[in-house]
């Protein structure tokens, strides 16, 4: 299996890096300086036991890479940006099959994303689509440059069949990881484990406005917003992997470096900057608080807290603090607010407003 991976950011960039490590035939899908960067000096990859450089080849289009029979497209792009991807994508002829075939028709597509809705766009496309819990704390903040520290693995990344199922295809990509210092159970439900990342994600939103859900008004809202989430998937009849499962998944497998901190407020300047990799390393939180760090303009909160009051809509849940937390973060993202602009206490009044 040939691997492509579509954004090689954080975690398409710790996933295509272990691969390529561990001796798999890799491909990195990039943009812009970051794109021009691995192209000049391979991917920089800080993992548990040290930074690697990686002479990964990387391309920047879908039309500089001939597809073949045997490529696997991991998406690993925000779901913001699946849609412009999976398009794309899906009608590039690949060789070795019947003439006029299509990526679509024929080359597997794994999701390996948050949320849950990048699974239902890529099906309306593609007919092999598998989705992939992704639990892989990694950071890219710096052009050529991401790091996923944690260790003995690097990720745990839960994989299956969408809607359901597990085949001979996901099996061997979970082989293929495994080989890759990245955990891959396999479950014929993955979107158990996708809806139970979910909840947890919701905090994302908390972290890249007040740049910490630690302790007081932030920790407050963190809890309201996935309590809203927990009532929203009852309502829904969806089911979701308890925490305690959450919790096994990574225990002991998947663990921070002890000296790993969030970052202080005054520091985010710095990162947003990119100087240097201990920035890297040192200051950048979750990926939302990444997007506002790096001012790419857009965030991911329509299709996490989105989500959360899109169902809540459905199914006649109020949502007032999930609601608050994606206009706000959608702000924050078009007007270019830095990471942790917003006081805890001042969003802590807002969704209080919201929620009378």
């Amino acid at each position: 299996m040939r691997y492509i991976v579509v954004g090689a950011g954080a975690v398409g960039g710790a996933i295509g890096g272990r691969l390529h490590e561990a001796g798999h035939d890799v491909v990195l899908v990039a943009r812009g300086a970051h794109y021009q960067a691995l192209r000049a000096g391979g991917l920089r990859l800080t993992t548990s036991t040290g930074t690697l450089t990686l002479p990964v080849p990387v391309v920047d289009s879908p039309q500089a890479v001939t597809l073949r029979h045997g490529d696997v497209l991991v998406l690993a792009v925000k779901t913001q940006h699946s849609e412009a991807a999976l398009q794309e994508w899906a009608a590039r002829p690949v060789q070795g099959g019947r003439q006029g075939e299509t990526a679509a028709e024929v080359i597997p597509l794994v999701c390996a994303q948050n949320g849950v809705e990048n699974e239902r766009l890529a099906l309306r496309r593609f007919r092999q689509v598998y989705g992939m819990c992704v639990v892989l704390p990694a950071a890219h903040v710096t052009a050529g440059s991401v790091v996923a520290r944690c260790g003995p693995y690097t990720g745990a990344l839960v994989l299956g069949r969408y809607p359901s199922g597990v085949d001979a295809t996901a099996r061997r990509i979970a082989a293929d990881l495994e080989s890759a210092h990245l955990l891959a159970p396999l479950d014929a439900e993955v979107m158990r484990w996708k809806y139970a990342k979910l909840l947890g994600n919701l905090a994302q939103t908390v972290e890249a406005l007040c740049g910490s859900t630690a302790q007081g008004a932030a920790a407050e809202v963190t809890e309201r917003a996935r309590a809203e989430g927990a009532a929203v998937l009852k309502a829904a009849g969806v089911a979701w992997a308890t925490a305690a499962e959450m919790a096994e998944l990574r225990s002991g497998k998947v663990e921070a470096p002890a000296h790993d901190v969030e970052a202080p407020a005054h520091d985010v300047e710095a990162a947003a900057q990119g100087e240097g990799q201990q920035n890297d390393e040192q200051q950048a939180l979750g990926s939302s608080w990444q997007s506002l760090a790096r001012g790419t303009g857009s965030i991911e909160a329509d299709h996490l807290n989105g989500e959360i009051v899109l169902l809540g809509r459905l199914h006649g849940v109020p949502t007032p603090v999930n609601e608050t937390l994606t206009q706000l973060a959608n702000t924050a993202a078009r007007e270019g607010w830095p990471p942790g602009e917003l006081d805890p206490g001042q969003l802590r009044e807002l969704a209080d407003t919201a929620a009378r």
